[in-house]
């Protein structure tokens, strides 16, 4: 279970956009269909352009020329280039800054006909053209430089003075914020778009880890429920005729196990339709080994229980007993033996188990699928437990699992 933190000085990181993105903002990333143009930023920022251009010319009517139709016309498409700038960032940058320097040289008035270069520049750096955008805006002031101390005596418009090194230094500082800002724009989605996959990676590990723990409990459900129904049904085939009750009990045998059989599957489905839910009844333990037991019996095999049986954590606890079932229907399916000895230990902060049969091996299958010591191994894993199986020398076979006593919550 994941620890809850409240905010703090420390901890806290800003807004959740902040940290994790805003609405829309994949359509920079690079990784969906740019599919819409972005009209309506593009109107505003041209009508924003326009209307201010119209107010720094009657600010700055005896310092520069009066906006005519050329000077509309350059304020327009330096706008309306940045309809293009999610598509083609980099003729954008330099379209918008060739189209300021014309505007400028050509002694227009100073207003917000660089604000097109400023969100050029931003939608370069922010989609990775970052050395197009550098050079574009460099480009940019470096030409304001050229007409503004060595150029504007040939100029228009007539009269006009070299600009002061206090407002170049000001103008450099603009665009080093520009830049800047795009550069912390571009980092801060890269870190989304990271943080995003990591999200999906974490997501589908989960599901996969969930898969998986479905897989193990249908399997152990199953092949533990099908392997009794199996020995049952042979055995009432067998005695259908010589002896009608024997079979009777063989059946009613078989009626239990598919009952309980069908009432664990239902439980597994129920998580899957609602997934988070609590489930509607306990997860079998320890404390079903008597029942265990006696299905063995009537499968056929006599079970010995040694030691005292344990109450661990609930983790531990339905680990166990599956290992133990699954251990048992093997020896059902596998073993000429009929009697197995399951042997429980509490030490040391594990709980050991080890089921025991004296063999030898049939070579039956009874229906199995062979992944029964892979889920086995599956769960002690899950746990940090582990699993050790195999035969042993006296001809029998022998499982023993080693588990934690106390499952870490963070598991």
């Amino acid at each position: 279970m994941e620890e809850q933190h409240t905010p703090t000085a420390s901890t806290w990181s800003g807004p959740r956009w902040w940290r994790h993105g805003p609405p829309g903002w994949n359509r920079w990333n690079g990784e969906e269909p740019r599919e819409r143009w972005p009209w309506r930023s593009t109107l505003l920022l041209t009508a924003f352009v326009l209307l201010g251009s119209n107010f720094a010319a009657h600010a700055q009517h005896d310092a520069r020329l009066a906006l005519d139709f050329f000077s509309r016309a350059l304020l327009l498409v330096g706008s309306g280039l940045l309809l293009w700038r999610q598509r083609y960032p980099v003729f954008v940058v330099f379209g918008t800054a060739a189209v300021a320097l014309v505007y400028v040289a050509a002694g227009y008035p100073y207003g917000p006909v660089f604000l097109p270069v400023a969100v050029g520049c931003f939608s370069a750096v922010v989609a990775g053209h970052r050395r197009a955008a550098w050079t574009a805006v460099g480009l940019l002031w470096a030409g304001h430089l050229v007409v503004g101390h060595w150029l504007y005596r040939r100029l228009p418009p007539t009269g006009d003075r070299s600009p002061s090194w206090m407002q170049e230094i000001g103008i450099a500082t603009w665009v080093v914020a520009v830049v800047a800002l795009s550069e912390l724009v571009r980092v801060r989605r890269e870190q989304w778009s990271r943080d995003r996959a990591e999200r999906a990676l974490a997501a589908k590990r989960r599901a996969d880890e969930e898969r998986l723990r479905i897989a193990r409990e249908l399997h152990d459900v199953l092949a533990h429920s099908i392997s009794v129904i199996n020995v049952q049904a042979g055995v009432g085939l067998a005695l259908l005729d010589s002896d009608p009750e024997q079979a009777r009990t063989a059946l009613t045998t078989i009626k239990a196990a598919s009952k309980e059989a069908l009432g664990e599957v239902r439980q597994v489905l129920d998580t899957l339709r609602a997934p988070g839910e609590a489930p509607r009844a306990p997860a079998p333990g320890l404390d079903r080994l008597p029942e265990l037991v006696e299905q063995a019996a009537s499968a056929g095999l006599t079970v010995e229980i040694e030691g005292e049986v344990p109450t661990p954590a609930p983790g531990t606890d339905l680990a166990a007993f599956r290992i133990i079932q699954e251990a048992l229907t093997n020896v059902v399916r596998h073993s000429g033996s009929r009697r197995a000895r399951v042997r429980l230990d509490h030490t040391a902060g594990a709980l050991r188990l080890r089921i025991d049969d004296d063999g030898p091996a049939t070579g039956a299958d009874a229906g199995g699928s062979g992944n029964g010591l892979a889920g086995m191994r599956e769960r002690a894993a899950a746990l940090g437990g582990t699993i050790e199986a195999g035969p042993r020398d006296d001809g029998g076979f022998r499982v023993l699992a080693v588990l934690p006593w106390k499952v870490r919550e963070d598991r």
